[in-house]
């Protein structure tokens, strides 16, 4: 089986082909338009650096038949990319071929197009939330220049402007609170648009009936973990969203630090918002019950992100299950 490294690029990318015995078949840089011909071949392996191209060119290959390896970023300087300071696309491309020709290369999950769409979907949603913070920010800035008593809340920014000041307000800050009223509807479309993923999913139903936890959080959970029989319990699952201890211990020292924060950090901010809502909202419900029992011996904010794990596992044990939440369970 001959082994195809591609060096990706954002127009154009490095090929090298290899014989599994290691003889250099084929090497050039073709534009990206020009990829899909390159699979036309026997089944082969193919090999690529973790980028933003990288699963659109993996969905292609594996489409044509071929095994497809997505190295991860952090690994393949171990395998010789970069070594003695010198870096091109074509050393790249010969180092990732020589190495899959020697061993089978660790890949990366490749994320079903479900997943896919659910994380563009609320990306998109998310840079409209913060263009629209920015504006906001710059507004309630120029008010502190005209020392007013009144500071309306982000919410009701440009209603309590215009009903204040009339026609009276500067045209360039009437600009911003023009666009900061289109970021809105927008951003009231991706909610919708959010929400009607969510209930199209059967998983996130599910998700859904867990204290705290709305459209937002279940598609981003659902998105992150792709497929929960990845994971062979809900500690390995936790661990992947960030939410565990990390630990820091050598010889006799032994010292257990802060969450570790791997994998996606707009997925476990989402988390610790449903733990704050589930507080609010269900006090009652045993996690919670638990959660304030942990805060008054280490504090409200060690016991949000506690329950936050904890809810990580539960949403796990949902999904595994194919059942919904049950504070008996």
């Amino acid at each position: 089986m001959d082994h195809i490294a591609i060096d990706l690029g954002s127009r154009q990318s490095q090929v090298c082909v290899r014989k599994s015995s290691g003889e250099v078949l084929q090497e050039q840089k073709l534009p990206n338009a020009l990829l899909p011909q390159l699979f036309d071949c026997p089944p082969a392996t193919v090999v690529m650096e973790t980028c933003s191209e990288a699963f659109a060119v993996a969905d292609l290959a594996r489409s044509k038949g071929h095994q497809v390896r997505v190295v991860p970023a952090t690994l393949v300087r171990a395998l010789g990319v970069g070594q003695r300071g010198i870096k091109t696309d074509r050393r790249d491309a010969q180092v990732l071929s020589e190495a899959s020709c020697r061993m089978d290369l660790p890949s990366v999950h490749l994320p079903s197009a479900w997943s896919r769409e659910a994380k563009t979907l609320c990306g998109m949603r998310d840079g409209l939330v913060t263009a629209r913070t920015k504006l906001i920010n710059t507004v309630r800035g120029w008010l502190r220049t005209q020392l007013a008593n009144k500071r309306p809340s982000r919410y009701a920014l440009t209603k309590a402007l215009r009903a204040e000041s009339g026609d009276r307000l500067p045209v360039y800050v009437e600009r911003q609170l023009v666009v900061i009223d289109q970021l809105s509807e927008q951003i009231k479309e991706a909610d919708e648009a959010v929400a009607k993923l969510a209930d199209q999913s059967e998983i996130c139903r599910l998700l859904m009936t867990a204290p705290g936890v709305g459209p937002k959080t279940a598609v981003r959970y659902a998105a992150t973990l792709d497929d929960a029989a990845r994971f062979p319990n809900a500690a390995q699952a936790r661990s992947y969203l960030g939410v565990t201890p990390g630990e820091n211990s050598s010889s006799t020292r032994r010292h257990i630090t802060g969450i570790t924060k791997a994998g996606s950090p707009q997925t476990r901010w989402l988390l610790v918002q449903a733990s704050w809502a589930a507080l609010r909202y269900c006090p009652s419900d045993p996690m919670c019950r638990w959660a304030k029992q942990v805060a008054l011996r280490r504090g409200k904010h060690v016991a949000v992100m506690a329950l936050a794990r904890k809810l990580a596992g539960v949403l796990y044990a949902i999904w595994r299950d194919r059942k919904p939440y049950s504070p008996q369970a």
